[in-house]
C-alpha cells in the first residue's frame, strides 16, 4: 500500500450501512474529512463512549477533531447546519475546523414546500423522499437561472433580486401544480432569515477545490465520505427510487472539484443484511416476524426521519453491482452482531424471472419487482460476537458467511463491526 493515500468511505447498499462509524474510526488518520454528496436527508449515527452522535450535514470526522469540508456537490441547509453545529458545541465539540464551499447550493423553503406537495400528491407512487427539499434544489441547480448557492447569502442585494424572481415563478408554479397551495413566498422574508445564516457562517466559506489541492500538494490525504449509497445513485442506482445525487464513488469528483484518479482506496460499507427506507422493489425483503426481529435488534429506524426500514437478506447480486459501480477495493461488514440467534442465513445469490436465472443486476424498479431471489442458505450462529476484537475468534459459521460474500463479490472483507461502537470493530489487515 502506498505510504500516502486518499480513501473514500461508501455505502454498497440502500443507505444506513453504518458508514458515520468507520469515517469517524479512520478519520484520524487522515487530513481532512469530506462529505461530497446530498443534504440533510442523509443522516450518520455514531456511538462514542456510550454518548450518540447523529449527523445530517457535518462530516462524522468532527468528532476526531480533524478538520472537516462540506463540498460543492453538497445542498445545504443553513438553518439545519447552524442547529446541528449547536447541538455539538454543547455536547462539547466545537465545528471551528469546518469548511463550506462557497458554491455549494442552498436548500430553500420553496424546495423543501415543492418536496412534500409532490410527494403528498403521488400518493402510493411516491417516492419516499424525507422531504427535506433536495430533489428540488438539485432540480434547481440543474435549471441554473433558479439557484441559490452560498456565496449568494452574502451579497443582499443580488440575492434579493434572485429571490423576487425565484419567488414569483415559485408562487405561479406551485399554485397551478397543486391548489392546496395557498401560500405566497414573500421574497423579503425569505431575505430577511438568510441574512443572518450567511453572517454566520460566512466565516466557514470557502473555495473548498483550493482548499483540497492544497493538501495534497503538501502531502496531506483525504477521507471523502459518501452520504446515502451506490444502489440510491441517481444513475447507477434503483430508478426512479433513488436520491437527487450520485451517491456512489463516482460522486467524489464532481461533488468535492478533487479528480477521481486521486482517491485509490474505497472502502465500501455493507450490512451483514439488506435493508431500505422509502419506496422501491427490493426482491429479498422479509415480510415476516424474522424481519420485524431484525429490525428491532438492528435498531432499524432512520436517524434523519425516525421511519421503520425495510428488513430483507443480503443480496449478494446487487452488492456485486454495487462493488462494481464504486470500484470499491474492499469491504467493511457492518451489523454481523445482529444475525447472531438466526438459525439459518440466507443469501441472494441469483434472480429468478419467469424462470431466467440470472445473476446480474438490473436497476429497473419494475424488472425487480417482477423478480424472486434465488437463496444460498447457510447455518447461523447464536453466540454474542459484541466483546470479539480478533477474527479468528469468531464462530465459524459465521466466519463461512463472510468467507461466502467475499468469494461472490471478488474482494476482501477487511474490516467486521460487531457493535455500534468504534471498539467494537474487527480488523482483518493493517489499515
Amino acid at each position: 500500500m502506498k505510504e500516502v493515500e486518499n480513501a473514500v468511505v461508501v455505502g454498497l447498499q440502500w443507505g444506513d450501512e453504518g458508514k458515520g462509524k468507520i469515517v469517524d474510526l479512520l478519520s484520524p488518520r487522515f487530513n481532512a474529512v469530506v462529505r461530497y454528496n446530498g443534504g440533510a436527508n442523509a443522516g450518520h449515527s455514531i456511538v462514542v463512549d456510550g454518548e450518540r452522535y447523529a449527523f445530517h450535514l457535518i462530516p462524522s470526522g468532527v468528532l476526531s477533531g480533524v478538520d472537516s469540508v462540506i463540498g460543492n456537490g453538497v445542498v445545504i441547509d443553513p438553518e439545519q447546519l447552524l442547529s446541528e453545529m449547536e447541538t455539538l458545541l454543547e455536547k462539547g465539540i466545537k465545528s471551528y475546523g469546518l469548511r463550506i464551499s462557497n458554491t455549494a447550493h442552498v436548500v430553500m423553503p420553496y424546495h423543501k414546500k415543492e418536496d412534500a406537495l409532490r410527494e403528498e400528491q403521488l400518493g402510493p407512487s411516491s417516492i419516499g423522499t424525507t422531504r427535506k427539499g433536495i430533489g428540488p434544489c438539485y432540480a434547481d441547480k440543474a435549471n441554473r437561472t433558479n439557484a441559490i448557492r452560498m456565496e449568494d447569502l452574502l451579497n443582499h442585494s443580488y440575492l434579493r433580486e434572485k429571490l423576487i424572481s425565484i419567488c414569483d415563478i415559485k408562487n405561479k408554479t406551485l399554485k397551478a401544480l397543486y391548489p392546496e397551495f395557498n401560500d405566497e413566498f414573500d421574497p423579503d422574508e425569505i431575505l430577511r432569515e438568510l441574512i443572518p445564516f450567511g453572517e454566520l457562517l460566512q466565516y466557514h466559506m470557502i473555495d473548498t477545490a483550493y482548499y483540497l489541492d492544497k493538501i495534497q500538494k503538501d502531502k496531506g490525504i483525504i477521507l471523502f465520505e459518501g452520504a446515502n449509497a451506490t444502489m440510491l445513485d441517481i444513475d447507477h442506482g434503483t430508478f426512479p427510487y433513488v436520491t437527487s445525487s450520485n451517491s456512489s464513488a463516482l460522486g467524489i469528483g464532481p461533488g468535492s472539484g478533487v479528480p477521481p484518479q486521486k482517491t485509490q482506496r474505497i472502502i465500501g460499507i455493507a450490512k451483514a443484511y439488506s435493508t431500505r427506507v422509502g419506496s422501491g422493489s427490493m426482491p429479498t425483503e422479509i415480510l415476516n416476524k424474522t424481519g420485524d426481529e431484525i429490525r428491532v435488534r438492528g435498531n432499524e429506524f432512520g436517524t434523519t426521519t425516525g421511519r421503520p426500514r425495510r428488513v430483507g437478506w443480503l443480496d449478494l447480486v446487487a452488492l456485486k453491482y454495487a462493488v462494481m459501480i464504486s470500484g470499491a477495493t474492499e469491504i467493511c461488514l457492518t451489523l454481523l452482531d445482529v444475525l447472531s440467534g438466526e438459525k439459518e442465513l440466507k443469501l441472494a445469490v441469483a434472480y429468478d424471472r419467469n424462470g431466467k436465472i440470472t445473476s446480474k443486476f438490473n436497476t429497473n424498479n419494475q424488472y425487480l419487482s417482477e423478480v424472486t431471489p434465488v437463496f444460498e442458505t447457510m447455518e447461523g450462529f447464536d453466540e454474542d460476537i459484541t466483546e470479539i476484537r480478533n477474527y479468528d475468534d469468531l464462530p465459524e459459521t459465521a466466519k463461512a458467511y463472510i468467507s461466502k460474500i467475499e468469494e461472490f463479490v471478488g474482494i476482501r472483507i477487511k474490516m467486521v463491526s460487531v457493535g455500534p461502537g468504534r471498539e467494537q470493530t474487527i480488523f482483518r489487515h493493517r489499515f
